[in-house]
Formats: C-alpha cells, structure tokens, sequence
C-alpha cells in the first residue's frame, strides 16, 4: 500500500514540528507539508491532496471547525485528526469537531512536559492512522456495492431462541438497551439519537470510548438535539425510561440492583480498563446481560478495536437482540466485525437505519 501523505496544521511552530516529527516515525507515512493557519491550509489541502491532516482547533484567521466546515465542499476531503487540548472548551470544541466528521482526536502535549509526553502522543497516533489505512481498504472493497439495506445475520454458532432454557428466551421486546461506539461515534450518535422517538420506552446506556470532560460535552451535545434526554451518567442515577446515559471518560460503568430489588440503577467505578478501555464495552454489557435476562438490546456501531463483543456473547446467550452497524457506513470497522463474522448478530443495518432498529425490539 502507497504511503498516507499528511499535512500538519497549528499556528505554533514548536506544534507544527512535534506532530511532524512523530508521523515521520510512523512506518506508511509521508508529511508532504505544513500550514501555520486554516486559510493556508485550505489551499494546501487543495494543492497537495493530503489523505490525512492533523489539526489545530483554535488558530488566528481561520479556526479548525471553520476548515471542517469548508472541507465539507471539497471532492478530495483528508481525514482529519484534531489536536485538542485537554479543557472544558478544548472538549466542547472538540466534540463539534467530531460531529463535524473528524475522523478521531489527539490530546496536544503540554510544553512544558513536552519529553514526557512525546511518547504518549505518538501512542495515540498510530492506532489511528492504522484505522485510515484499514478503512481505506475497506472502502475500497465495498465501492462497488449498491446501497446498503437492513439484513438478518447468520447466526451458526448460538442455539435458536426455542432451545433456550426457558429462562432464557427473549421476550417479545427489551426493555433496555446498551450501545458501544468508538471511532466515529459523536459524529454517528449525533445523526443516530435524535431519530429515537420522544414518548421511547427504555433506557439507553452508551458507552463512548473517550477521556473525562469529553464525554460530559457530548452528552451536553446530544441533549440539545434530541428528544429524549441525553447526559453523562452519574453513580446512584436510577434508570429511567426515555433517558440516554454516557458513561464518563476514564471511570468504568455498569448496572446494579436498587435497593428495593426491583428498581436498576447505575453504578460508576474505577476498575481497571478493559480491552485497553476505560471506559470498556464489555464492561458495561456484562450487567445489561446479567439484570436483563431476554429483555436487552446490545448495539455494537462503528469505532477501533474489538471492546464489546465479549459482552455481546453474555447478551446474546442470555436471550437479547443483538443490533450491528454495517460496514460501508462505518467510520472504522473494528468493533462491529467480529460480532457480524461470527454470527453472533441478528440485524445488520447502516447508520440511517439503526435508531428505526433499535426502536423495533423495544416495548
């Protein structure tokens, strides 16, 4: 495979050769150019045709939402990484980003600890960059194909519904479901939640692979273009029917009983990742599995890795729907491949398709 050409875009010089230096490392990568603002960038994206650029979100001129905005019109639009800085703005900017269509982010490395740091940014680089080749890849493979359509999934390696212990069997619908979303996920929950109905009938637990602050921003992103109430989960937040719950960045979350027995609850914790994860897909699942026998729906969409698909063998074994996002309309297809591989999926829907999904299997 042909290099990744890149193009780096900061208005601070010391940036600029940070983020430069560390791509040059990364084996299948090329730095065709520099831009000190989103003006100049703009007409270097045009020139050079860069597959990828990393990204300043606040530059004099032009801002980085601003260039999303413009990349939009463009016929050879790069993948975009965000460098943002760990901040309240920092996350709310960087969340309108993602919504925007930025492919994923990076956390900017404080000057002052710039050697400590280096490492960890280049840690987060590559994953990603891998993730722009894969989908290259997988975008290249599916061109081809008409546009994409709900379809069951063969399901080879778990027993039909009949045969379960009794206990076991799904029932006719859930009365809750849980969503793991990685790579790509603002951008696809921003155009995904707001199609659930205002009067939906179950909770909605999502785990979104993100650091703290992040995910409170999301949430507050969310609220303000749904129907139902979107926030960041708190520990003790009895669930309720009509409510989305994202976990916080960097703690762990899962369902627990009330103290009536009857009532379900969230529990937030800082148990280790999982999967690398924190907060982890599996994680959640587990519990959705464990306090809704035959009464759940696990959502496996877009993002990097294979975080969830353990937890969907405890839900699917334990009598829930298993819903997946489909290839071609994922940002990153890593976290739903397997689960569709293995059979392990009952529906396999694009992304304008999921919420219709999803509001199928509930009361």
């Amino acid at each position: 495979m042909n290099n990744l050409t890149a193009l780096v875009v900061d208005d601070t010089i010391v940036y600029r050769k940070i983020v430069g230096d560390i791509l040059k490392e990364i084996p299948g990568v090329a730095v065709v150019g520099t831009a000190n603002n989103g003006k100049i960038a703009l007409s270097k994206i045009k020139s050079l045709k860069p597959d990828l650029i990393t990204l300043d979100i606040e530059m004099p001129e032009m801002t980085g939402i601003e260039v999303l905005q413009q990349l939009q019109g463009l016929d050879h639009s790069p993948k975009v990484i965000m460098v943002s800085t760990l901040t309240r703005q920092g996350s709310e900017m960087t969340i309108k980003a993602l919504e925007l269509g930025a492919f994923d982010f990076i956390a900017k490395p404080d000057e002052g600890t710039m050697a400590r740091n280096l490492a960890k940014v280049k840690e987060s680089l590559a994953p990603v960059i891998t993730a722009i080749k894969q989908q290259k890849t997988t975008v290249r493979k599916i061109r081809e194909k008409t546009v994409p359509e709900v379809r069951p999934a063969r399901q080879p390696h778990f027993l039909p519904a009949t045969a379960l212990p009794a206990k076991h069997r799904a029932k006719a619908k859930s009365e809750i479901v849980g969503i793991g979303i990685s790579t790509g996920g603002p951008n696809a929950l921003t155009k995904m939640v707001p199609m659930l109905p205002a009067d939906f009938k179950a909770p909605i637990l999502i785990v979104q692979h993100m650091p703290p602050m992040f995910t409170a921003s999301l949430a507050n992103s969310l609220n303000n273009k749904s129907r139902l109430i979107v926030k960041e989960a708190q520990d003790g937040d009895v669930l309720t029917a009509g409510t989305v719950y994202i976990a916080p960045g960097g703690r762990q979350m899962k369902i627990v009983a009330g103290a009536d027995g009857a009532s379900r609850k969230i529990h937030i914790t800082d148990d280790s990742p999982e999967n690398s994860c924190k907060p982890s897909v599996d994680y959640l699942f587990r519990s959705i599995a464990r306090y809704y026998v035959g009464r759940a729906t696990g959502v496996i969409m877009t993002g990097m890795g294979s975080d969830g698909t353990k937890g969907l063998v405890h839900i699917k074994e334990n009598g829930g729907m298993v819903i997946a996002q489909d290839a071609a309309s994922c940002t990153v297809f890593g976290m739903p491949k397997t689960p569709i591989e293995t059979g392990l999926v009952d529906v396999i829907a694009p992304l304008e398709k999921i919420a219709d999904e999803i509001v199928k299997t509930v009361i």
